[in-house]
C-alpha cells in the first residue's frame, strides 16, 4: 500500500539553498523573515532560544533538531538576549561557518542551520497537511542526516543536486515520522496515527483514481459512515471529500508538470470520468485550465 507521507514529501520536491555552521557566544539575536520557506537548524553543542511569531519562545540544547516547514518571522538567540535594537555582529569565519556575538567570549552554541526551499507549486497545501513545528530531542540519526546535508551542500561534488534533493527528502521524512503522534495538530502524521484512519488515507492514496465515497472510505475503515466522516475531519483536519480533492490536484498538477501525459489521461489517473469534466474541477481549484498549466502558465 501506499506511503502518504512519503508521497507528500517527494511531491513537495525540497532542495537546499543555504546550509552552514553558526557559532555564538556572549549576547546575540538574528531575525528572519523568510516568507514561508522551511528551516530547520540543529544544535550541535550549547544552547539558544527560538522564537517564532505566535508561539512560546523554546530553548534548543545539544543534540536538538528543529523545523518548521512555513517559518515566516523568527528569532534565534543567545539565551539571555540582547536588547530589540541590538544589531547582530556576524563575522564569516570560513565559507559556510559564520560567527555571532562577541569575538572574544567562548562560544555558547554551535550549530547547523539550513534554509530549504519547496519546488512544487502545491507547496502551500503540501505544507498544510505537516505540522507547523517539529521539535527533536536527542536522535543520532536525524543529526547523522543533517550534517550530511550540510557537508553536501558545501561540496562540488558530481551529482550534488540530485544527492541533496534525496536526502533532504529522507531528513523531513525521519524529522516528521519521529513527531507524529497523536498530540500532532490535526492534519496527515496524526490521522496516520489512527489505525482505523490511516487504511483510509492508505487507500486513498493508494488508488486516487477510484469514485470514492464517504461511505466507502468508512468501509476501508472499518467504521460507520458518521462516525468515519467526523473522526477524520477531527484527526485530518479537513473532510475526506476535501481531502481527496486537494490530494487529486496536487498528483494532477505534478503529472502536468512532467509534460508527459495529456490532460485526457491525467483526467483518468485522477479519478474523473472525462477531460472536461477534469478541466473544470482543475480550473475552479487552480485558477487556470489544466492545458494551460501545462504550458508553463501560472496558477492562481
Amino acid at each position: 500500500m501506499s506511503d502518504p507521507l512519503t508521497q507528500v514529501v517527494g511531491l513537495l520536491q525540497p532542495n537546499t539553498s543555504v546550509s552552514k555552521l553558526v557559532i555564538g557566544a556572549g549576547v546575540w539575536a538574528v531575525r528572519r523573515l523568510d516568507d514561508g520557506l522551511p528551516f530547520y537548524c540543529a544544535v550541535l553543542d550549547g544552547a539558544c532560544r527560538l522564537s517564532i511569531e505566535g508561539r512560546a519562545t523554546i530553548t534548543l540544547r545539544s543534540g536538538d533538531f528543529v523545523l518548521v516547514p512555513a517559518a515566516y518571522d523568527f528569532v534565534t538567540s543567545s539565551l539571555v538576549p540582547p536588547p530589540i535594537e541590538a544589531e547582530p555582529e556576524m563575522v564569516e569565519m570560513d565559507p559556510g561557518i559564520f560567527r555571532l556575538g562577541s569575538p572574544n567570549d567562548r562560544p555558547d552554541v554551535r550549530m547547523l542551520v539550513g534554509h530549504c526551499s519547496f519546488g512544487s507549486d502545491d507547496a502551500t497545501l503540501l505544507v498544510s497537511l505537516l505540522p507547523q513545528l517539529v521539535h527533536v530531542r536527542d536522535d543520532r540519526r536525524l543529526m547523522a542526516l543533517v550534517e550530511l546535508v550540510n557537508d553536501e551542500t558545501r561540496s562540488d561534488r558530481p551529482g550534488r543536486d540530485v544527492v541533496l534533493a534525496r536526502l533532504l527528502e529522507v531528513l523531513l521524512i525521519e524529522a516528521l515520522r519521529l513527531t507524529a503522534g497523536r498530540a500532532s495538530p490535526p492534519g496527515l502524521l496524526r490521522g496516520l496515527c489512527d489505525e482505523r484512519l490511516a487504511i483510509a488515507l492508505r487507500r486513498l492514496h493508494e488508488h486516487p483514481e477510484k469514485s470514492w465515497t464517504v461511505l466507502e472510505l468508512a468501509r476501508t475503515a472499518a467504521l460507520s459512515r458518521s462516525s468515519f466522516f467526523d473522526r477524520f475531519r477531527r484527526e485530518v483536519g479537513v473532510t475526506p471529500m476535501e481531502y481527496l480533492l486537494s490530494w487529486r490536484m496536487a498528483l494532477a498538477k505534478d503529472l502536468l508538470r512532467g509534460k508527459k501525459t495529456s490532460v485526457a489521461q491525467v483526467a483518468e489517473r485522477v479519478g474523473y470520468g472525462s477531460a472536461s469534466t477534469f478541466s473544470v474541477a482543475f480550473s475552479r481549484y487552480s485558477g487556470i485550465p489544466p492545458a494551460y498549466y501545462a504550458a508553463g502558465g501560472s496558477s492562481l
